[in-house]
């Protein structure tokens, strides 16, 4: 059986079920998504958790009378005046944006609903579900719209799997990265800046710190040079690149003097002008350009979530100019690059889409049909299984998106590789052959972390807060038992510090067991307790948050233990920790 099928159906259990126990309430969408599905109703009242448990009971009677699924295809004057009838005002807007003169409509016992399917047999073909939860969500993703109630629900073939789900979603609540930025101090989004705009407190920015240090220092080793580009650009730059166009809404726009600017959603227009500055020849290429460029993008603020949708972010983002046969190993490079930098994190494991020409596009049908091949050989040549998502490329070129695995097995979208003839060509991109003729490069657009907002977010989920010392914003907890090992604990945070290890010294007046608690709760991967025994012989007291206590060690030993962990980086030991 079809999953995607299966909860599509559940779903259209449930906005049946909502309509037999509260009749007045108004039908929205109610689409399968990856987990589960929803649907959207328009209710003046919240509903309870109770109410959850009672449409769930409803649900599970209409399963129970096994109803059938019955497909009709009717005009679309006749679906208008059926829905008039049920007073369904979202169902006629749906309606009025429809060009068809016939659409489908589904029914099951009394039920009937506007959807192009499909669906299981019957009602009893849904064995397992569970209702999770309900938010709010703007008709259509439009905050000038009505603000919709969403239940959240989930089905599956067998109980068993259902359970399995459920406890991931359990152990996924206490990684939830919004929690825990708030719990440990990373960060927040407040209403004071605005909705989607991330204020990073000191351990986020560390954090951050050391996740665009590594980077940075990773593309410069594979040959990527550094450049930086103005945050807005003259509107005129946008239209020749077609985001004007094609990405507009998404853009926040503005005027200085007459002249219109735009807040950059995208980096590539500022790397092909540095690429255009002078003339290239063939022997430069490839080149590539890299910049930690950040970006602003008018999201609705109906789909904002933590720091995995958010309107300001920064990319890990290059841009590569290269002859066509480059092209093929340019993008096995950048595979290699993301699977390896992945591994350093802790990543284990990734799963790879390629998105193919959209209907609303640029570029030649032969150029489009090149960068495909392009993009499939060069995962053929890696043995990457990878599914094709039809029409959803970027407007101006085909792309490979890879997603990376946290240690429940979530994916969380990552790395993109974009093969674009386009562009180069609407810049007059060009560079000299060995002939001395104009040819036009081929470009990749490519993030490997992408945004670093969102890597954050799934660093945190899947570490649970408690990062490999390495990425550990405090690395290590000083602490004395008594006032009199102060100055001592000061001067071993500096010597720690003299090692480019971070270190942070709890000097309160509380007792050891608290200091020692807290330290816990703040994830802190070592402690270094200091005594009057510690301070005779020169060393600490060392707890280790994944390993227990380690026993005395001398401050020479502690360090050395600690810079060849942090050398090994060792990122996979701690995906399960809590």
């Amino acid at each position: 059986m079809n999953l995607e099928t299966l909860r599509h159906s559940a779903s259209h259990i449930m906005a049946d079920a909502v309509k037999q126990l509260y009749p007045g309430v108004k039908l929205g969408i109610g689409p399968a998504i990856e987990d589960g599905f929803y649907y959207d109703f328009d209710r003046k009242e919240p509903f309870t958790p109770e109410e959850l448990d009672k449409v769930e009971k409803k649900m599970r009677q209409i399963i129970k009378e096994d109803q059938e699924f019955t497909k009709e295809v009717i005009s679309k004057k006749e679906a208008v005046k059926l829905f008039k009838s049920r007073r369904e005002p979202y169902k006629l807007g749906l309606l009025d944006e429809l060009k068809a003169d016939e659409v489908s409509i589904y029914r099951h016992g009394k039920f009937v609903d506007l959807c192009k399917g499909p669906h299981i047999k019957s009602t009893g073909g849904v064995k397992a579900l569970k209702l999770l939860s309900v938010a709010g969500a703007y008709w259509r993703g439009n905050e000038n719209n009505t603000m919709l109630q969403r239940i959240y629900g989930t089905a599956f073939e067998t109980e068993k799997e259902l359970e399995g789900y459920l406890k991931i979603i359990e152990e996924a609540k206490k990684r939830d990265h919004r929690k825990l930025g708030k719990e440990l101090g990373y960060f927040t989004i407040q209403n004071d800046i605005g909705a989607g705009l991330v204020l990073y407190h000191p351990r986020g920015a560390m954090l951050r710190t050391i996740i665009e240090d590594y980077i940075k220092k990773e593309h410069i080793r594979r040959g990527y040079q550094l450049v930086i580009g103005p945050h807005i650009l003259k509107s005129d730059i946008w239209v020749r690149s077609g985001h004007y166009d094609y990405y507009k809404e998404n853009m926040y726009i503005f005027k200085i003097e007459k002249q219109e600017f735009a807040i950059r959603p995208m980096n590539c227009p500022g790397h092909m002008l540095v690429y255009k500055s002078r003339i290239r020849s063939y022997r430069e290429l490839p080149l590539r350009l890299f910049e930690l460029g950040t970006v602003y993008r008018n999201e609705k603020s109906g789909v904002l979530h933590g720091l995995l949708r958010v309107r300001g972010f920064t990319q890990d983002d290059a841009h590569i100019f290269c002859l066509k046969e480059q092209l093929e190993d340019e993008i096995v490079g950048v595979i290699d690059f993301v699977a390896e930098t992945l591994k350093v994190f802790g990543f284990e494991d990734f799963e790879v889409e390629i998105s193919t020409r959209p209907p609303k596009s640029i570029g030649d049908e032969s150029d489009w049909e090149e960068a495909t091949a392009a993009l499939k050989k060069a995962l053929d040549n890696k043995k990457l299984d990878y599914k094709i998502n039809e029409g959803e490329g970027a407007f101006y070129g085909p792309k490979i998106d890879i997603k990376l695995k946290d240690a429940l097995g979530r994916p969380w979208q990552c790395a993109t590789i974009q093969c674009d003839f386009a562009l180069p060509d609407r810049f007059g991109l060009v560079y000299t052959d060995r002939d001395g003729k104009r040819v036009k490069p081929v470009m990749i657009h490519r993030v490997i972390l992408g945004s670093i907002e969102r890597f954050i977010g799934a660093l945190m989920e899947h570490y649970a807060g408690a990062f490999p010392l390495w990425l550990s914003p405090e690395q290590v907890k000083i602490i004395p038992i008594t006032s009199s090992q102060v100055d001592f604990s000061r001067e071993l945070a500096s010597k720690l510090r003299e090692d480019d290890i971070r270190p942070i010294l709890d000097e309160r007046s509380v007792k050891m067991q608290k200091k020692i608690r807290d330290a816990e709760l703040e994830k802190i991967p070592y402690m270094a307790v200091v005594g009057e025994k510690e301070v005779r012989a020169g060393s600490v007291s060392v707890r280790s948050k994944k390993d227990g206590d380690l026993g005395v060690m001398k401050i020479e030993e502690f360090i050395k233990k600690l810079k060849e962990e942090i050398r090994q980086k060792g990122g996979g030991l701690y995906g399960k920790s809590t």
